[in-house]
């Protein structure tokens, strides 16, 4: 995949009906971000995840349409032209990644539906952001230090020493967008960057009237 798929907005976005709801998690790759939105929905009512496609293979453990919705690269493409994605990015060479858009209507639409949550790159996160706008509240989940990430990326031992290093990389690209986010959450103590996060999301559902 080439220049096809550099960042974009596939197509215009529809008109967000007025209390339809997105949280938008961003961080980079092995900061904590999975763990925190899984805590974050366990203790608030009403959200919802929208599930991304991609075009990387699934790793160990991973299922089908509830880790990943997993696509070849030519049928992302397809999807692509058809303008079924909200946004998606080629975040590594050949692995590119989207929000599908007809997933977020459905999602949005159900009545006990508060927020749809979605798992977005940088990139991605800005572009809802400026198409939805105070629909949106956009989260970013940094880690204490790039040293702090490369251990927890060693750590968990899922990459080359080389793709670790292409990881660093695209992360201090995406922290230098950091600023561009409504919130910055630092990830140095999980309970805390999780208590933090709940608070950010409950008060802008206090905002958006959708408390509950």
């Amino acid at each position: 995949m080439s220049g096809a798929l550099s960042p974009s907005l596939s197509h215009p976005a529809p008109r967000i009906p007025p209390l339809m709801t997105l949280i938008v998690l961003t961080a980079p790759s092995g900061a904590g971000k999975t763990t925190i939105a899984r805590r974050l929905m366990a203790e608030v009512d009403g959200l919802r995840f929208s599930v991304s496609a991609t075009t990387r293979a699934p790793r160990p453990g991973e299922t089908d349409g509830v880790d990943y919705v997993f696509l070849t690269p030519e049928a992302f493409q397809a999807r692509v032209a058809a303008g079924d994605f909200l946004e998606y990015e080629e975040v590594y060479p050949g692995r590119v990644y989207g929000t599908l858009r007809q997933s977020v209507e459905e999602i949005a639409a159900a009545p006990d539906v508060r927020a749809v949550v979605l798992d977005v790159d940088v990139i991605g996160a800005l572009n809802v952001k400026r198409i939805y706008g105070d629909a949106v509240r956009t989260l970013f989940i940094a880690p204490p230090s790039l040293q702090a990430l490369a251990d927890r990326l060693h750590a968990r031992g899922t990459e080359t020493e080389q793709q670790v290093q292409t990881r660093l990389a695209r992360a201090e690209m995406e922290l230098s967008h950091a600023p561009d986010f409504d919130t910055v959450i630092v990830n140095d103590d999980l309970d805390v960057a999780v208590a933090e996060t709940v608070a950010q999301v409950r008060s802008f559902l206090g905002e958006r009237g959708t408390e509950g």
